[in-house]
């Protein structure tokens, strides 16, 4: 575990965070930075406010993804096990020509 300091309004914190998480977490709070922008610029409002609509407007976005089908990760991995079986066939037929 390492740490990761990440400023949001202005403020600065600590979080705990694996290495292979580190990325994403950064990716997460490049996002959640530019939602509290958009929000702050559209309602007018700061502090606990704005950090609930903000919440409100993710929540709303994800459940809105999940009813759309969001991602199928079981049809997701079997297509990409399929397309490595696929591959893995060419390669052998490519072997035995040389």
């Amino acid at each position: 575990m390492e740490t990761l300091d990440i400023r949001l309004l202005g403020k600065e914190y600590r979080v705990n965070v694996t290495p292979e998480e580190r990325d994403a977490l950064q990716e997460a709070v490049r996002l959640l930075g530019e939602k509290l922008t958009d929000v702050a610029a559209r309602t007018q409002s700061g502090g606990e406010r704005l950090l609930v609509m903000t919440a409100l407007n993710i929540a709303h976005e994800f459940i809105q993804f999940q009813r759309q089908g969001g991602v199928d990760l079981q049809a997701s991995k079997r297509r990409i096990d399929s397309m490595n079986s696929r591959l893995e066939g060419v390669l052998a037929q490519q072997e035995r020509l040389f």
